[in-house]
């Protein structure tokens, strides 16, 4: 639908607005002012999502002439696709707000003497760089940048805020890490950032060219994708938009930036990064490589496959042996990613659906396994697993927050990513068993990584150093605290038995894009009568 009110703007504008309040108001009010814009861009989302009509192609669409020579457009719009992952921005942002409300407060460890572990050698532990009221700017300021991204249909405009978004997650990691690594890791992640935003202006430039030469420069979606490509051409400019949104995905073998980042980030901050920010690569892989250019896509899938095979079964085994709890969560993102793009570029109706509906699970997932390793790590002082044990003794919500969301990560059936990892897989088989074969061996690992991890914090004798009385006590989730993980608890529960709301919102827009490509699911196998 084309609306006189451009809801699009307004919602994705709100964000911004906030931040800069935030950063005019005090330090209480940025908390409180980052919470109410958060919740009322919730609601308009959620007035948008209930305005939307599923299968009717992109609606709430903006259109302005921006830079007339380039032929750049402020142009918005939202599918079924868009829409899930704008749900999933404006969801996981107040979540985010409400978990992090006091862990920038002094004294508020909620028990427990710090301990200063090989992780964090002692005298190395940093205060943040800036108060509290920057971070919730800086939050808002994340939020605002994916908003925009999902419901871009410009490739300029996509390409501007890509870059953008860059900034406050870089400010978010290098100015409240925990240690002095943290501008370290926070360079890394803007030099790997800055080198896939540069790899992918070159193809953006390409794109220019090829709508000047057929007449009028354009970047909107909608002229590009009617050009007529060349094979080799389109097969340069796949490259550059694929190898940056492997880098943001993460895909092996461009993912090392990511392990060091979520180290070094606060718990907050890991979430946005991992649950809102790295959704614009696989995001990007259906919206630009598939939907620009189809014939390379289908070139390209054999190495994607294998990338994306790899990436699975690499980020489960290093999450076995990690012992940083930001960083085993970093690691058991790759994997899941892998799985994403394994289900975007298998090319089926249901890996692709499963793969969409995969980013929103995941990011739900991921924000409460960050948010409850939060709040241990708040408690204890510490991010390595080996100096806790038997925490579920005196914090027992916590420890069983905690398991939830690593049975949840691990697709247990019954929480909502199993249905999305099946469907990846089921789909991923019908065309290509062998890579569905390798990766289904990552479901074993995932069971091993989780419960492993679990058993090292959680249970057993209560760690020495934690088994104190009094004042210096762990103490268990506070009401606060609990409502934060509410909404992603009910979610996952909600959509693990019940996700056909989301896919009937998912798979119009994906039997449009698998039309565009001009790929057919394979025609089941059928046994001869008789034939056992």
């Amino acid at each position: 639908m084309t609306s006189t009110l451009p809801w699009l703007t307004i919602l994705a504008l709100l964000p911004a607005v906030g931040a800069v309040l935030c950063l005019l108001a005090g330090a209480h009010a940025a908390k409180v002012v980052a919470l109410l814009v958060s919740l009322l861009t919730l609601v308009l989302a959620l007035a948008v999502a209930v305005g939307y009509t599923p299968g009717s192609g992109m609606q709430y669409t903006e259109q302005v002439r921006w830079i007339s020579p380039l032929g750049a457009y402020y142009a918005l719009g939202v599918d079924g696709i868009g829409l899930t992952l704008v749900l999933l921005v404006v969801l996981v942002t107040p979540v985010v707000v409400l978990a992090s409300w006091r862990d920038l407060d002094p004294d508020t460890a909620g028990g427990a003497t710090p301990l200063t572990p090989r992780q964090v050698p002692a005298g190395s532990a940093l205060a943040p760089k800036y108060d509290s009221k920057v971070f919730f700017a800086l939050v808002l300021a994340v939020e605002t940048c994916a908003l925009f991204l999902f419901l871009a249909t410009d490739v300029f405009l996509f390409y501007v805020f890509f870059e953008v978004i860059l900034i406050p997650m870089y400010f978010l990691i290098g100015g409240f890490g925990p240690t002095a690594k943290r501008s370290a890791a926070a360079a890394k992640f803007l030099i790997f950032g800055l080198l896939g935003g540069f790899v992918m202006l070159a193809s953006v430039i390409g794109l220019y060219g090829l709508s000047a030469a057929a007449g009028t420069p354009s970047y909107l979606l909608s002229d590009l994708s009617q050009l007529d490509i060349g094979t080799v051409t389109g097969r340069w400019l796949f490259v550059g938009f694929m190898f940056a949104f492997a880098i943001k995905a993460p895909l092996v073998p461009l993912h090392s930036w990511l392990p060091d980042a979520a180290e070094e980030s606060s718990p907050g901050g890991a979430t946005m990064m991992v649950g809102v920010m790295d959704k614009i690569g696989t995001f990007g892989m259906i919206r630009f490589c598939l939907g620009l250019f189809p014939e390379a896509s289908q070139w390209a899938t054999p190495v994607v496959l294998i990338l994306a095979t790899l990436s699975i079964i690499y980020g489960a085994v290093l999450a076995i042996g990690s012992l940083d709890l930001m960083r085993f969560i970093a690691y058991t993102s790759i994997s899941h990613f892998g799985f994403i793009v394994l289900g975007i570029f298998a090319l089926t109706t249901q890996s692709l659906a499963g793969s969409t509906l995969y980013m929103l699970n995941h990011g739900l997932s991921t924000a409460a396994l960050f948010i409850a390793a939060g709040y241990l790590i708040k408690r204890g002082g510490s991010r390595d697993i080996t100096a806790y044990g038997g925490v579920q003794k005196v914090a027992p919500v916590l420890a069983g927050l905690l398991l939830f969301a690593g049975l949840s990560t691990l697709s247990l059936p019954g929480l909502s990513s199993f249905v999305s990892e099946f469907m990846v897989l089921a789909g991923t088989f019908s065309r290509y068993p062998a890579y569905a074969i390798v990766s289904t061996l990552a479901i074993v690992l995932a069971a091993l990584y989780i419960l492993i991890t679990y058993q090292r914090t959680m249970t057993g004798p209560l760690a020495a150093r934690l088994d104190v009385t009094g004042e210096d006590r762990i103490r268990d989730l506070s009401g606060r605290e609990r409502l934060a993980m509410a909404p992603l608890v009910l979610l996952i529960l909600a959509l693990g038995v019940f996700p056909k709301p989301m896919l009937d919102l998912i798979n119009p827009a994906v039997q449009a894009t698998m039309s565009y490509v001009g790929v057919t699911d394979p025609a089941p196998r059928v046994t001869a009568e008789g034939g056992r």
